[in-house]
């Protein structure tokens, strides 16, 4: 047999490998070329011909980081290559993340050659590891390391369904570089992968629907705590008439991303990273509390009531169970409930919504804009204030925002008015996930302008991720709110110095880049986006915005660097200083 290119025939263990990956529709693959994985890179580009299409990226964590803001958008898995165990290091952070906010992922490692007598010297060594897959294993659903050809395409077929399984996440299949190219001196089995996809989670158990309904339609004062939900519209409307039906209060989470609107009367507190005290004194009355897969329930529930028994009667409905693990404490505290649904949320919803009957109700009015900002140093909210006010005309898909803001600076009309912060709090995600998530928005052919609000620390740990942006031509605004600081942990030093009694101003020791000036207008224009250098008044800003939205209009990537003052909203404050 030739094992020249011979049509669609695969003549290597690598072709075959890409065929599948094609098959199975992951659209892209985000990777930093490696040796370990150069089998499968030709099979990609000349077997495949650049399907699933390839995604160059300057760091590995950028690739994963991509790959996950594109999951938030579409909820489908994007395919990311990791070379061998130094890029599967690399790009740790970004896949821990993901894991966290639990979005699929199919992560392609690769190792070896696994057979001793088959390696180059030295560097097949030093980039071969005994079950790679342990890096990772505490933080990811599934990995295998196949010991065959046919076992890698079933193991990828398997990787794809649990990835997009219920509670999502992220996969790794580690394939060893002797299998990618092995010469193929026989056809395959075919796989049916149309037979292998992954299962939906079954319906609420009716009996526990019609405890739900009953409990909740003799309560007075009820509490819907929303938390990661999805990007459905029909969902997102039949949340609003469940809420109605009920005459309930809702409390959502800024970290999870929209999840109903900000204009509905039904909103107690402003939404943040952590409850407000509106929030905390609306659930410490409610006769009954709706926990919808709401991030550390048990937590919150702690910071409201303390070790008191919880007097309101709790429905639950999350699966999140099934992806706690003993290595992280990502599942929060403990919670109590007296009617458990294991189901998604939205599931849950909706069959609530049909047993009360709850009708869909007349649309809400537009959200009003703020007043101007008057000239002087601008605060996070002034920058809030400056943006929403410019691009009113514009239905916009917030990335990610900043940890100085809450609910209150970025207030949400449609599922995907905002898509949450990155799950493991691992900065350095931002750049990637904004990447990534502007790719799906175009992709998907939703019409809302992509906008990423990060931190100067959060921009400055990964902007490499801008180039594969331009270089894709996926239009997107960055703004980088830069206070020349890793402010949260001043925030954190000032309380521990005043527990101490010791000087407070010494706080942003080893935490502010004060010198030499790091200049994030000319990173970002290295990398091929349009930049206009340090902003420092509203006037200013104005104009670069205005300028910055026909770059995106046209299909660039701009980013706005802003001089920004210190400051974080007191929910966030109190949260980060109290165990309670």
């Amino acid at each position: 047999m030739s094992h020249k290119s011979n049509n669609d025939v695969p003549c290597w263990g690598s072709d075959a490998i890409a065929k599948t990956l094609q098959g199975l529709e992951l659209n892209y693959i985000a990777l930093n070329p490696g040796a370990s994985y150069r089998g499968l890179h030709d099979s990609l580009v000349n077997f495949t011909h650049n399907d699933p299409r390839l995604l160059l990226c300057v760091h590995e964590e950028a690739a994963v980081a991509i790959a996950h803001g594109y999951a938030k958008v579409t909820g489908r898995a994007m395919g990311v290559a990791l070379h061998s165990n130094v890029g599967l290091m690399h790009g740790s952070m970004g896949i821990y993340n993901a894991w966290c906010d639990r979005v699929p992922m199919v992560v392609l490692g690769a190792t070896g050659p696994v057979d001793a007598t088959q390696r180059r010297s030295w560097i097949d060594w030093i980039h071969t590891s005994q079950d790679q897959g342990s890096l990772i294993r505490d933080f990811v659903k599934w990995d295998d390391q196949p010991g065959g050809v046919t076992a890698t395409l079933h193991a990828l077929v398997e990787g794809v369904s649990r990835a997009g399984t219920a509670p999502r996440g992220p996969v790794y299949i580690n394939i060893d570089a002797a299998l990618q190219e092995k010469a193929l001196d026989a056809p395959l089995p075919e796989i049916d992968i149309s037979r292998r996809g992954a299962p939906r989670t079954g319906a609420p158990v009716p009996d526990l629907v019609n405890e739900a309904a009953m409990l909740l339609s003799s309560a007075k004062k009820i509490v819907v705590l929303m938390g990661r939900m999805s990007h459905d519209y029909t969902d997102w409307t039949r949340r609003i008439a469940l809420v109605e039906r009920l005459g309930a209060q809702v409390v959502t989470d800024f970290k999870t991303g929209a999840a109903f609107p900000s204009a509905h009367g039904a909103n107690v507190g402003h939404v943040g990273y952590f409850p407000d005290p509106e929030a905390k004194a609306a659930i410490a009355k409610a006769e009954v509390i709706v926990n919808l897969d709401w991030l550390d329930f048990g937590g919150t529930l702690r910071s409201v009531f303390g070790d008191r028994p919880v007097p309101a009667k709790i429905i639950s409905a999350t699966i999140d169970v099934h992806n706690h693990r003993g290595w992280v404490k990502d599942g929060g505290a403990p919670a109590p409930a007296d009617v458990a649904f294991l189901n998604e949320p939205d599931q849950v919803v909706a069959a609530l919504a049909e047993a009360l009957e709850a009708e869909e109700t007349v649309p809400l009015p537009a959200l009003s804009l703020p007043d101007e900002v008057k000239d002087g140093t601008m605060t996070s909210q002034d920058i809030a204030v400056l943006l929403r006010r410019d691009v009113n005309k514009r239905s916009v898909c917030l990335i990610r925002a900043p940890l100085s803001w809450t609910g209150a600076d970025w207030p949400v009309s449609h599922p995907f008015g905002s898509l949450g912060y990155d799950g493991g709090g691992g900065i350095g995600s931002g750049p990637g996930m904004a990447v990534g998530a502007a790719l799906a928005l175009r992709d998907e052919g939703l019409k809302h302008l992509p906008l990423a609000v990060l931190g100067d620390g959060d921009f400055l740990m990964n902007a490499s991720a801008l180039w594969t942006a331009v270089n894709q031509g996926v239009p997107l605004m960055i703004v980088v709110v830069n206070n020349h600081s890793f402010y949260n942990d001043e925030v954190h030093q000032e309380s521990v110095a005043k527990e101490r009694d010791r000087p407070v101003e010494n706080k942003h020791v080893g935490i502010v880049m004060n010198g030499p000036h790091i200049d994030v207008s000319a990173i970002a224009q290295g990398f091929g986006a349009t930049s206009y250098g340090l902003l420092t008044s509203p006037t200013a800003l104005k104009e670069a915005i205005s300028n910055a939205l026909e770059v995106v209009e046209s299909g660039g990537v701009a980013v706005l660097e802003i001089e920004a003052a210190k400051g974080y909203p007191p929910s966030m404050v109190q949260a980060m200083r109290s165990a309670g």
